[in-house]
């Protein structure tokens, strides 16, 4: 990496540190200077070979549909200039064979197409579990966290509190308690249930989590059950993706979705300040979600799924070390936070972006962006290299480097026209902001996301569930309206759904985990 470059991933902040008290300088202000890591400006290098990884999800089963047209165009070259009456002469003047031949293609063509299409899969509903105020713990202003989030009681023991038994109570407490709000919400029994998926990253014991959950709820035994660990707190929207190829394969089936994280049992109790940043962070926190598709249930479905679209960076190895799970030198577990933790999700970020935009924007940015494609592809300025490694070169070659990169600079689109609600992962402040930044949302934008992290902390995979049932506690989400949810996490993986709103949510739920708040939101960071 150059230095210009290394420069510019850094920001830095003077803090007022007060009156000195002691020492030669008693009695004089301190000063000192904090220097952090940006988010990269991913905006204005886009790759554009995740564009056309993304125009190949969009054409992938509409290329069927490329017959229907030719058909229409060859049928009109033969009747186009004829009168009603000429047409049907023509008609009757074609051989029977040509006939069947002509509108067997045309219904071979149809059928083909809605048989590699899809199916639908509703969202029903979903539940957030909601702790008691006695699990509330007081955090850092600074940190745009308040004073009402929630860990486990064990964490103030002094017995060691990362075993299986902590970890199987306080699962046993979030993942049963999202599970009978939603059961109770959507009216579903746990032995309909066709599809368990369950996510938890750090706790993994056995039986699983799935295998807990399927015993408590004596759950049918032919259910299909899956326990993902491991994957970070963009898991959740695996979980989903999971689920949804089960839904394809197995028609008129729920499917259930359960994502949570274990704050106890992942604990650092060590003195690796890199180690120590998980603890004020990421606090108690699960979601269940039910998605079904059985066609009768779309006249009474929340949202459809629209599109996921999955990145992994595990292949380069500062990615895949920049959240670590290990011992320190006192022989303590916990996560390690890479300093490159926030160069390597912009990384992530860019490349999930690039490849979604083709599905979710609208056709005037499309053209845009293809037009975009094109020009990068072809022009001659887009061959050639317009970084020179001196000063001097770069002067006398100023006015051709400018030119040739506005002809290669690629068109960046504009996601607000593509979506009316935005659920980043609400991983700390500075990231939440820095999205902002690069993303150019307005306050509005970044609000579920912002109150969330305030409200609940950082409930790793469970978060963007939040953030969803802070828009419904507000009945911003109006029929026809599409969500955006993205989520990164170790490895390093950036992950996005996108779902669009089947009927408005007017009051919220008596269930909501907001319901008792959300008159005091928002509130200033």
């Amino acid at each position: 990496m150059s230095r210009s470059t290394e420069q510019d991933l850094l920001s830095t902040e003077i803090v007022n540190r007060g009156i000195e008290p002691s020492g030669p300088n008693a009695g004089s202000p301190t000063f000192s200077v904090r220097v952090r890591r940006r988010l990269p400006d991913f905006l204005q290098s886009v790759n554009l070979k995740y564009v056309k990884l993304g125009y190949h999800y969009l054409i992938n089963h509409a290329v069927y549909l490329a017959t229907i047209p030719v058909l229409v165009l060859v049928f009109s070259a033969e009747v186009g200039s004829l009168s009603r009456e000429e047409i049907w002469k023509k008609l009757w003047d074609y051989d029977l064979a040509t006939v069947i031949g002509f509108f067997g293609v045309f219904v071979l063509t149809v059928c083909v197409y809605f048989m590699s299409r899809p199916r639908s899969v509703y969202l029903i509903d979903f539940a957030c579990f909601k702790p008691s105020d006695e699990l509330k713990k007081r955090i850092l202003q600074a940190s745009g966290i308040g004073d009402e989030t929630y860990v486990p009681r064990s964490i103030s023991s002094s017995e060691n509190i990362t075993t299986m038994k902590e970890g199987r109570e306080e699962a046993s407490m979030m993942i049963f308690g999202a599970l009978d709000e939603l059961f109770e919400k959507t009216r579903v029994k746990p032995k309909d249930v066709g599809v368990l998926v369950v996510n938890c990253s750090i706790f993994n014991p056995t039986p699983s989590l799935s295998a807990m959950v399927i015993n408590h709820y004596k759950m049918r035994g032919n259910i299909l059950s899956y326990n993902l660990g491991g994957m970070g707190c963009s898991a959740g929207i695996i979980a989903v993706d999971l689920a949804r190829d089960m839904l394809q394969s197995n028609p008129n089936s729920y499917a259930v979705v359960v994502s949570t994280e274990m704050v106890g049992y992942n604990w650092y109790v060590g003195r690796d300040k890199s180690m120590v940043i998980p603890n004020c962070f990421f606090r108690m926190g699960c979601s269940a979600v039910m998605l079904s598709n059985r066609r009768r249930d779309f006249r009474h479905a929340k949202y459809r799924l629209e599109h996921i679209v999955r990145t992994h960076k595990a292949a380069d190895d500062r990615s895949f070390r920049s959240v670590y799970q290990e011992e320190d030198e006192q022989g303590f577990k916990g996560l390690k936070i890479s300093r490159d933790l926030m160069e390597v999700g912009g990384e992530a970020l860019k490349t999930n972006i690039t490849t979604l935009g083709p599905l979710v924007l609208p056709f005037s940015e499309q053209l845009l962006f293809f037009a975009a494609l094109i020009r990068r592809t072809f022009s001659p300025a887009a061959k050639t290299t317009t970084t020179t490694s001196s000063s001097a070169t770069a002067k006398i070659n100023g006015a051709k480097s400018s030119s040739s990169s506005d002809l290669s600079k690629p068109y960046i689109p504009d996601y607000k026209l593509a979506f009316e609600h935005f659920c980043f992962h609400a991983a700390s402040k500075a990231v939440l902001e820095e999205l902002q930044k690069n993303l150019g949302l307005s306050d509005e934008n970044m609000e579920a996301s912002k109150m969330t992290l305030h409200r609940f902390g950082n409930t790793s995979s469970s978060g963007i569930w939040y953030e969803l049932a802070y828009m419904e506690a507000k009945e911003s989400v109006r029929r026809g309206d599409r969500v955006w949810q993205i989520a990164f996490g170790s490895g390093f993986k950036c992950n996005s759904v996108v779902w669009k709103a089947m009927r408005k949510v007017k009051k919220p739920a008596r269930n909501n985990p907001w319901v008792d708040c959300i008159d005091r939101y928002p509130v200033a960071l």
